[in-house]
């Protein structure tokens, strides 16, 4: 597991010591650091090395863990479009953590996203995170550890995994078969997240990429009224919930084999409702990329009319950029605060079409002050 580890040195300076069989690990460990940047694989692989001991098949059960298939190894991703639900921890995580592992020395319980947990989840959670049973051990996972509870936050020992450089992104990115300089782009735009460069590269991603440019552009030439640049991005939103909706109910499909026929109801209800969900999420957090992509869009033309070029994230798009200067960089500014509230704002379940409208009228305004 070490060599994980390498990159990130806060990270192997607490988890190393943990990792022999006779070491007294923290009973609660908050990762954190940008998506991309290990902290799943980590938690993964620690989970792994903790369920090994004491097994007559220390090879088997690693393999097993890395799998998702050790009966002691409970994974737990929010199901709530905006939090982490009652649901998603009450059992799997509460219950489950009284109970004796089933055939290891300790039970591990990993939660992803724990900045999204709601008031009610967490109280659930307060008393399992002050006082688990001797042999549980809970990983906690988050990109935004400013918005993690302090109730939370205080119960765990903090592990930091440090974003991966821009080169080194858009280096894996080429490998994969990615241009050189889309690579680079992409990686400046996802601001250390290396999943979201990976998904800003893929035509979905490409796809967003032009629709937030339209709808910048659109704002800067005071034409948001005749080209209405919001809807093309709320497809390309759309676009990414429909192809999560499709991927679900394929397995859906699959697993209703699986069941008897009076059992069908009820698991048809249980996957059309987790579907919903999940799409709104996946919808949710498209809308969220292209935003910010409208926003740097802005952000780069305040940094060209200051010639620091070499901080533009959008270096493959530079002949385009160039096209919009003559803004005013303090006008510039303003707008990418409207873009950053609006991100915001998105949180309280506003309308995600009415909002996108008004905010392009506010752009327009601003800008052509």
């Amino acid at each position: 597991m070490l060599e994980q580890l390498d990159r990130h040195p806060h990270a192997r300076a607490i988890l190393a010591p943990v990792l022999s069989p006779d070491a007294q690990p923290s009973h609660a460990y908050l990762f954190y650091g940008p998506g991309g940047a290990g902290k799943r694989s980590a938690a993964r692989a620690l989970a792994a090395e903790w369920l090994s001991y004491g097994s007559i098949d220390p090879d088997g059960a690693r393999e097993r863990a890395v799998a998702s298939v050790h009966p002691d190894l409970t994974w737990v991703a929010p199901s709530g479009a905006h939090e982490i639900l009652v649901g998603d921890v009450d059992g799997p995580v509460v219950a489950a953590a009284s109970k004796t592992p089933f055939e290891a020395q300790r039970r591990v319980f990993v939660i992803e996203r724990a900045d999204e947990f709601g008031d009610e989840a967490a109280n659930r959670m307060l008393k399992t995170l002050e006082e688990p049973a001797p042999f549980v051990h809970l990983i906690l996972l988050t990109d935004r550890l400013g918005e993690v509870m302090p109730t939370i936050r205080s119960r765990c020992q903090l592990v930091r995994f440090d974003a991966a450089p821009p080169e080194q992104v858009a280096a894996d990115l080429e490998a994969d078969g990615v241009s050189g300089r889309t690579a680079l782009a992409c990686a400046r735009l996802s601001l250390g997240d290396a999943s979201r460069a990976r998904e800003l590269a893929s035509d979905e991603g490409s796809a967003m990429r032009t629709a937030a440019e339209t709808f910048a552009r659109a704002t800067l030439v005071g034409e948001a009224g005749a080209r209405r640049p919001w809807s093309p991005l709320l497809e390309a939103v759309r676009a990414r919930g429909d192809a999560i909706r499709e991927q679900l109910e394929e397995r859906a499909a699959a697993e209703l084999e699986l069941h008897a026929r009076k059992d069908q109801r009820r698991v048809l209800t249980e996957w059309s409702e987790r579907t919903r969900r999940v799409r709104r999420r996946a919808e949710t957090t498209a809308l969220d990329l292209g935003l910010q992509l409208v926003s740097l869009w802005f952000s780069d033309l305040a940094c060209l009319a200051w010639d620091a070029e070499d901080l533009v994230r959008h270096c493959d798009r530079l002949d385009e950029l160039a096209g919009d200067l003559g803004r005013d960089p303090q006008r510039l500014r303003q707008a990418v605060e409207l873009v950053e509230d609006t991100r915001v704002r998105f949180q309280l379940n506003v309308s995600e079409e009415l909002a996108c409208e008004a905010l392009a009228y506010r752009l327009e305004r601003v800008l052509a002050a």
